[in-house]
């Protein structure tokens, strides 16, 4: 499926910029900055595992303010069958040397490149971003396996910053329930293994979300 991208202006990302609910521990931990990783794994069927960490990122409600504003967030539309449809949420993407727009970002990054190193055996290249501006917004089922992800195992790692919302995780091969994680405030979940092949993930609708969220995923290089 194709895409094409219409920039977003301040402007019109204004009602984006109004304070996000987070712990009042998050509220006083200054400076946004990756604390010592230490994340809990959970390993899943068919060779996959998820590792999560509570709270990762300090300080990170000042980087979400930062990137809603640095950001060139942009809205995609894409081709469906006989129609062409808008991606419900806010994009950006940075190949391997885009600059990123934070430095937070690169400290992220090669924080979780140096956790990893011996089970990725190569760092974390690129960086997307998403930005569900409220419940409306989400991402359908999907696993990252544009290229490398289709056939070999790697790592996508999620940084969430904003307001908590679910991750989903259901496996490909079999019908059956889910995994949910709820995820923002500086919350890391890292999936890993054959995860991208065979497992799916998704963000669903909210009626319930009260402002919005944004994903930064670290993924290393030939994965999309």
């Amino acid at each position: 499926m194709g895409g094409t991208g219409t920039q977003f202006t301040r402007a019109e990302l204004t009602h984006l910029h109004r304070p996000v609910q987070g712990s009042l521990l998050e509220l006083l931990d200054g400076p946004a900055t990756p604390r010592r990783l230490a994340p809990e794994r959970t390993i899943l069927d068919h060779g996959a595992w998820v590792d999560v960490q509570r709270g990762w990122l300090a300080g990170s409600q000042e980087l979400f303010e930062r990137l809603t504003r640095s950001v060139p967030w942009r809205a995609e539309r894409r081709q469906m069958y006989d129609r062409t449809v808008e991606v419900p949420r806010l994009q950006c993407f940075y190949g391997e040397d885009a600059p990123l727009p934070d430095a937070v970002l690169a400290t992220t990054r090669d924080a979780l490149s140096r956790h990893y190193e011996t089970e990725l055996g190569e760092p974390f290249r690129t960086t997307g971003l998403c930005l569900y501006r409220d419940g409306r917004d989400s991402v359908a089922w999907h696993g990252d396996t544009i290229g490398r992800g289709s056939t070999q195992d790697t790592m996508v790692a999620i940084v969430s910053l904003g307001t908590a919302r679910p991750l989903l995780l259901r496996p490909r091969a079999a019908d059956g329930g889910s995994l949910r994680y709820s995820l923002g405030h500086g919350d890391l979940l890292v999936m890993g293994g054959s995860c991208q092949r065979t497992w799916e993930h998704a963000i669903p609708k909210s009626a319930t979300c009260a402002g919005p969220r944004i994903s930064v995923q670290f993924r290393p290089r030939g994965v999309r």
